[in-house]
């Protein structure tokens, strides 16, 4: 009997730890003293690239960030560039994304980047991992209505720019990111 109230309090512990806020996370930079939260799982979208090797693809990872500065909030989205056939060239993995559109139900956003380095945004590291060592990282400034506009959407894709244009679709159905994403609007959004 007493072993088995251990097993259920053990259950029920994990359980309210479980709730709200496992999707999302928020940490200080020590740095530079802003208040960054993001949810701990990124969108990722896919482009086949078969032409270059038989299972070649180009990935991006897209995740949002607020940025508090004592009370001072903005909104951004970070890209994490990479494929699966190693380039060493670093410019030629940003290029076509100095400005995305980003199509939610088929409602285009425009977005230029703020920069390929988290002190775009007023951090001094990425709160996201690089999904790989060669990825590129790109920030974007973003609005809250924008956001909203991705959470509630049920089709988005990314589209790069420049001379070869290329689209990116929704890797799977990406359910603990797109609640992870409501999550965030949730918490961060006074």
């Amino acid at each position: 009997m007493h072993r088995t109230l251990i097993v259920l309090s053990a259950i029920a512990l994990t359980a309210s730890c479980a709730g709200a806020g496992e999707l999302t996370a928020s940490k200080l930079d020590s740095v530079t003293g802003v208040t960054i939260t993001y949810d701990r799982a990124p969108l990722v979208f896919y482009r086949d690239d078969s032409g270059k090797a038989a299972y070649a693809r180009n990935l991006l990872h897209l995740g949002p960030i607020e940025v508090n500065r004592t009370g001072t909030f903005r909104y951004y989205l970070w890209l994490g560039i990479w494929n699966t056939v190693d380039e060493a060239d670093y410019e030629r993995t940003r290029d076509g994304f100095e400005s995305i559109t980003i199509f939610a139900d088929g409602e285009p956003l425009s977005l230029e980047v703020s920069g390929w380095t988290a002190d775009a945004i007023g951090a001094s590291a990425s709160v996201y991992t690089k999904p790989v060592a060669s990825a590129a990282d790109a920030y974007y400034e973003i609005t809250v209505d924008h956001l909203r506009l991705l959470a509630e959407a049920k089709d988005v894709r990314v589209q790069s720019t420049g001379t070869r244009p290329r689209i990116y679709e929704p890797w799977d159905d990406q359910v603990a990111a797109k609640a992870g994403l409501r999550e965030f609007l949730r918490k961060s959004v006074y």
